[in-house]
């Protein structure tokens, strides 16, 4: 039984699997990988936490149960085209990034799909070990008429802070300024998120990448905070200890989100004859990290 799949077993799939499961909600972990479904069914899923450590043991299966009600999708956004849903759930995602709800409303009813952004800063350690560094903030809603309630219920009941929001494309763009300026950036110079605010060079360069992605965002006819830079060295302050997953990636030698983040600010740039050269540089040191 299972009301509420989770698909993606990185660190921010684990933790809302971990949380779902803690709080009362019927919760199975989706891995395709059958070895690494079968180590988490074994041994459950260890978070670390400040103050204490503790281990869940939701459901964990290579295929989603027909009981669900909900699913959940916190894989990397590359992996988004090869999602097979079945059914007429509803669907959540999570996920980094722009265009994720877009691809899924191209293959699925778009009334099925619900979208928004999670704050929540989870470091990955290992399969079915994770640090939850910072909780975060939870925000989502319905892409194209799907009922968002039940699912929020389901978030509340966790324990998460959670926002449901009429607007979740303005959810979308707010996250991705935030991520547009800390991945990238926390993945070239291998820091912390907190030490991207601390010196005037890298706060320099935080604010000109979220300045473009901004003005992408406000041709796309999104509102955007005057302070939005100030709002980033402020996100960066208050996830000091946090290890982007951008970094967490070039580290662990993954692929990165680099095209859902600031490969779709380029892109969406571009239809504007917008120029956004800071944004353009990073892309493209990032592709080059990930080819070493």
């Amino acid at each position: 039984m299972a009301e509420l799949a989770v698909i993606g077993p990185g660190a921010l799939g684990s933790l809302f699997a971990a949380r779902l499961f803690r709080g009362g909600v019927q919760t199975a972990l989706i891995d395709y990988n059958p070895e690494r479904a079968d180590l988490l069914a074994r041994e459950g899923i260890l978070v670390e936490e400040k103050e204490r450590s503790w281990r869940a043991h939701p459901q964990v299966s290579t295929v989603i149960p027909p009981s669900t009600s909900l699913i959940l999708i916190l894989t990397k956004a590359y992996s988004t085209d090869d999602l097979d849903l079945p059914g007429d759930i509803p669907i959540l995602t999570l996920q980094n990034g722009l265009g994720n709800a877009e691809r899924l409303a191209e293959r699925y009813d778009p009334a099925r799909i619900l979208a928004g952004t999670t704050t929540e800063a989870v470091t990955w350690l290992a399969p079915g070990h994770i640090r939850h560094v910072a909780p975060g903030k939870t925000v989502f809603g319905s892409w194209s008429g799907c009922a968002a309630e039940p699912a929020y219920e389901l978030f509340v009941k966790a324990g998460f802070d959670t926002t449901l929001s009429p607007n979740p494309r303005q959810a979308l763009w707010n996250k991705l300024i935030l991520n547009a300026a800390m991945n990238p950036l926390s993945a070239l110079l291998n820091l912390r998120n907190g030490a991207l605010a601390e010196t005037p060079e890298s706060r320099q360069l935080l604010h000109a990448l979220a300045t473009e992605a901004a003005s992408v965002a406000q041709c796309e006819s999104y509102t955007i905070a005057d302070d939005m830079p100030s709002l980033v060295e402020k996100a960066c302050e208050a996830s000091d200890d946090n290890i982007s997953s951008m970094l967490q990636d070039i580290r662990n030698h993954k692929k990165t989100e680099i095209e859902a983040i600031s490969g779709e600010v380029l892109a969406r740039a571009e239809k504007f004859g917008i120029t956004v050269p800071y944004t353009r540089l990073v892309y493209h040191l990032v592709r080059a990290l990930e080819s070493l």
